[in-house]
């Protein structure tokens, strides 16, 4: 396992336990506790985690699960996902199938071979990849989680790994609006919750974006309207992405309303 690798799924880890200890005295109402997506509760996201948590340990370890995964997904392209995390929100004992599924996937992402990649639903991706997916996942449904509840969220640099794959997927969110995305890299200069300012791209690009980075990931996984960020674009389609950012699979997103 790679040090890359070993960072990611203990900020992954954390990341799942703190979201798991909000969670774990709920009562029955508590679950249901309407989230700012609308139409999921409490249970829906972490029911959407332990799902997707289950079907990356699939695509990992079990072939003929993977495979029977993706028959159901071609059955119902857009509306699969979104049902399956209603129904695993129906389980019982939902935190436990949670933590488990969570475990195990770790498990399985630390003893991946290195330099292959495992099946998904886009691009085959690296056991760094599914982790740091995972990660951006975790947290920002944990957003949602803790603002459902009145709980603040506490940021701590692991949103790093989500600020690099914000900046890595730019080019996504304009493909997936049908746009051309920029020929010329952009800079991202992000404050870190620590303090630590994080640099990415060539410092003499004409396009940039700076601001925190608990905004900017936030903007990434659509959590937040950019208007309620403090982030600034300088240049024409620097200022664009900060209107489509996404780091998620799947249909360009509808974001969230201003404040």
């Amino acid at each position: 396992m790679n040090d890359v690798l070993t960072r990611v799924l203990a900020d992954l880890t954390a990341e799942g336990d703190r979201l798991e200890a909000l969670v774990a005295t709920l009562d029955d109402a508590g679950w249901r506790t309407p989230t700012p997506a609308v139409g999921w509760d409490v249970a829906a996201q972490v029911g959407h985690l332990a799902w997707t948590d289950e079907v990356a340990l699939a695509a990992a370890t079990d072939q003929a699960r993977w495979d029977a995964h993706v028959l159901e997904a071609i059955a119902d392209p857009t509306g699969y996902v979104d049902q399956q995390a209603l129904v695993v929100a129906r389980d019982a004992d939902l935190g436990t199938r949670w933590r488990t599924a969570r475990r195990e996937l770790a498990v399985a992402l630390a003893a991946y071979p290195r330099g292959e990649k495992m099946p998904w639903f886009g691009p085959p991706m690296s056991a760094t990849s599914m982790a740091t997916a995972r990660l951006m996942e975790t947290w920002a449904h944990s957003l949602d989680v803790h603002e459902a509840l009145g709980r603040a969220a506490e940021d701590t640099d692991a949103i790093r790994h989500v600020a690099h794959l914000a900046v890595r997927t730019r080019d996504f969110a304009f493909g997936v609006r049908g746009l051309e995305p920029p020929a010329e890299p952009f800079r991202v200069e992000l404050v870190a919750p620590s303090g630590a300012v994080w640099a990415f791209g060539p410092d003499d690009a004409t396009q940039a974006v700076a601001g925190s980075a608990a905004d900017f990931c936030r903007l990434a996984t659509q959590r937040v309207h950019r208007a309620d960020t403090d982030l600034v674009a300088t240049g024409p389609d620097a200022d664009r992405w900060l209107d489509i950012a996404q780091c998620f699979a799947g249909p360009a997103g509808a974001g969230r309303a201003p404040r």
